[in-house]
């Protein structure tokens, strides 16, 4: 499972944007919210053992465009599984999306800030859907995808659409390893703070920061690998660290590049089309000195 939903996030939510935002406006006012899919879900719920067949078949059968690329990704078999063995879980977020009303023109506000700082951005819908517990938000070609049984109330709600609209507006290109993931999530990280005001991965920061020489010294000695484990999408439980510390490290690099530069808005284009992440962290200066001592050969071997 862990295998499958780290597939889902990274090939939805890192490749289809690539290609589907020509018809997209760019105007922030025109953002719009879909629910239907959270609508059918609870339906479905609520005729559990009522009929013979499955109800989220149906669900799945007719996805919104926003959560139908994702359909070959869940079953509704795993769906009804999920729901009998956290009917609690769910019923928590049944009535999550009684309050977007008031989010609306917040997050309205944070796609005009993006519209500033990047006046090419365009402005996807923005989707409801229920899921299985993996992921609170993403993105495909078709807009935003938020996972509402994620969610106990819509306090995190604009922090996690400027995240994830950051992800729709980002075109990376290179080598695809821990330090490439990093980047990209850690500057989605980044912006968001900065069209929202709020970050939203505030556990991994606190940690990061407070432990940032000792999980410098480790991210260097990983970071060409293409394994994520204790950085990225679960941990090994080595020790106490959070999950996701590489939104941290990646925010941390993006935040350093970001600082050095005199043309802010310049920087914000660039941040969104990095070409090499290596490159990139290089001219942030941020991890300098711990790839200059890693790559150092120690004076008891020199010849």
């Amino acid at each position: 499972m862990k295998k499958i939903v780290l597939t889902f996030t990274l090939l939805f939510g890192l490749v289809l944007i690539l290609s589907g935002q020509d018809h997209f406006s760019n105007t922030p006012l025109d953002a719009k919210f879909i629910t239907e899919d959270v609508e059918r879900f609870w339906v479905a719920f609520h005729e559990m053992g009522k009929k013979d067949d499955n109800p989220f078949r149906a669900y799945l059968e007719n996805a919104s465009l926003g959560l139908k690329p994702f359909v070959p990704y869940l079953h509704p078999d795993t769906i009804y599984q999920t729901v009998v063995r956290r009917k609690n879980d769910y019923l928590i977020s049944r009535n999550i999306l009684h309050d977007l009303e008031t989010k609306k023109k917040r997050i309205r506000a944070i796609y005009s800030a993006m519209k500033h700082w990047h006046p090419e951005a365009k402005f996807p819908p923005i989707y409801f859907a229920v899921g299985i517990f993996t992921s609170g938000g993403t993105v495909s070609e078709n807009g935003l995808l938020i996972g509402t049984e994620m969610l106990e109330n819509l306090d995190n709600i604009p922090g996690l659409v400027a995240h994830e609209l950051i992800h729709f507006q980002q075109h990376f290109e290179g080598e695809k390893n821990l330090l490439h993931q990093s980047v990209l999530e850690g500057s989605a990280d980044f912006i968001g703070e900065l069209i929202s005001g709020e970050h939203v991965n505030q556990v991994p920061l606190e940690y990061g920061n407070q432990n940032e020489d000792k999980l410098c010294r480790e991210f260097v000695s990983k970071m060409n690998e293409e394994v994520y484990t204790d950085w990225l999408y679960g941990t090994s439980g080595k020790d106490d660290r959070p999950n996701d510390l590489g939104y941290w490290i990646g925010y941390k690099i993006t935040e350093a590049y970001f600082n050095k530069q005199e043309d802010k808005h310049q920087a914000i284009q660039s941040i969104l089309h990095i070409q090499n992440a290596y490159d990139f962290m290089a001219e942030s200066g941020f991890l300098q000195a711990y790839v200059k001592a890693a790559t150092e050969i120690p004076d008891s071997e020199k010849h």
